[in-house]
């Protein structure tokens, strides 16, 4: 029988130092999760997951901060082995890594390549098989991919296309786990508005997608709201379990898959 709720669960969000995965990590520490274990990759976020960690803890949830470069299978194994050791074994894994290029093909350089396909697919594909080993019996797990899986456009081919075998995996992963009722879903936000957004665009670009969106007049800045999106991944990970297997792509507030 499928648990609606938050209440009592444990949770590992890689990525959830800051921006959407610390947003999830607090939300679900309101909601009632027990524990949340908070990834994060270098020195540079510690500051960020502590501060997180805080948060959560203040909600009246255990909380713990973990380093890893997840771009290794051996480093995702032990981030899900000092888990279960830290707070117990997961009941839901949501993994919010991700590194964006916008480059043109002609441009991107074979370094670029790898470190994009080990950062986007590489460690989501080592993550889901790590989800699918640890987290309990009708477990959750989510990934985050991008909306730009179902777009036309130049310039994002290392970015869009290292997430997109995403897509596939959380399919695979859906069939192979889902004998344990565990399900495993991606979602596809448009641009957001997090420093993951700026750091590739120039004043024009940001611009533009300030006002691509047909509700672009309704969010902070004209970009995705965070806030909108942790509504979404709270309903895959308690009552839309049945959506396994799918990846929902959300633009600017509006689901266009």
């Amino acid at each position: 029988m499928t648990d609606h709720s938050l209440k009592g669960k444990t949770v590992i969000i890689a990525g959830g130092a800051k921006n959407l995965g610390g947003l999830i990590a607090r939300d679900f520490a309101g909601q009632g999760a027990r524990a949340i274990a908070i990834h994060y990759n270098s020195a540079s976020t510690r500051a960020d997951a502590e501060a997180t960690v805080a948060a959560v803890k203040a909600a009246g949830a255990e909380a713990v901060a973990l380093q890893a470069d997840l771009t290794t299978a051996g480093a995702v194994e032990k981030l899900f082995a000092d888990t279960v050791a830290a707070i117990g074994r997961p009941d839901i894994a949501i993994n919010t890594v991700g590194k964006v290029l916008k480059k043109p093909i002609l441009d991107t350089s074979e370094a670029e390549y790898d470190e994009m396909t080990a950062v986007n697919a590489k460690s989501a594909f080592f993550f889901l098989q790590q989800a699918g080993r640890h987290v309990s019996d009708n477990g959750k797990i989510c990934t985050l991919v991008t909306s730009l899986l179902g777009a036309f456009t130049p310039f994002y081919a290392s970015y869009a296309g290292t997430k997109a075998p995403v897509e596939h995996f959380t399919r695979a992963a859906a069939k192979e786990f889902g004998e344990r009722g565990v399900s495993v879903t991606a979602i596809g936000p448009g641009p957001m508005d997090t420093p993951f957004f700026y750091g590739q665009e120039t004043p024009e670009a940001q611009a533009y997608h300030k006002s691509a969106a047909a509700l672009s007049g309704f969010s902070k800045t004209g970009l995705t709201d965070i806030e909108d999106i942790v509504p979404y991944i709270r309903f895959l990970v308690t009552d839309g379990w049945w959506m396994t297997g799918q990846t929902i792509l959300v633009n600017g507030g509006y689901t266009t898959k």
